[in-house]
């Protein structure tokens, strides 16, 4: 998914105009990078086309920590915009990278988020019982 199309589904899933998509989308991935470990940053940036996994570049320092509301309010920072157009962003970015990349790597995200999350992230599909 190159990274206006990207956009174009952020937009969509948002309602907002695309150059706020795209500054959310931007904003948001920044702050995926701030906050997961252990080389998922570059898991997930190997998934995405150069326009968007340049954003994933994980910060030198220790991981960024706090819940989902401290989330939101970086990625309202980031992107200069009010808290709940963030929230709003968030969640639509969160569903786009969804249906981006592999199942196994979204899921790998989402482990590395606070539980205050599952609000904002539809609930993964587990393999069955037993299923390897």
């Amino acid at each position: 998914m190159r990274f206006p199309r990207f956009v174009e589904a952020v937009s969509r899933r948002s309602e907002l105009p695309t150059d706020l998509a795209a500054t959310l989308s931007r904003a948001v991935l920044q702050t995926l990078a701030d906050r997961v470990t252990g080389g998922e940053a570059g898991d997930l940036a190997a998934q995405l086309p150069d326009e968007l996994s340049g954003y994933l570049t994980a910060p030198a320092a220790e991981p960024a920590t706090g819940g989902a509301v401290d989330f939101v309010h970086r990625v309202a920072d980031r992107a200069a915009v009010d808290p709940a157009v963030a929230e709003l962003g968030t969640r639509a970015v969160l569903a786009t990278l969804r249906a981006a990349v592999t199942v196994d790597e979204f899921h790998d995200l989402v482990a590395q988020l606070p539980k205050g999350f599952d609000a904002m992230v539809d609930p993964i599909p587990r393999p069955p019982y037993g299923a390897p």
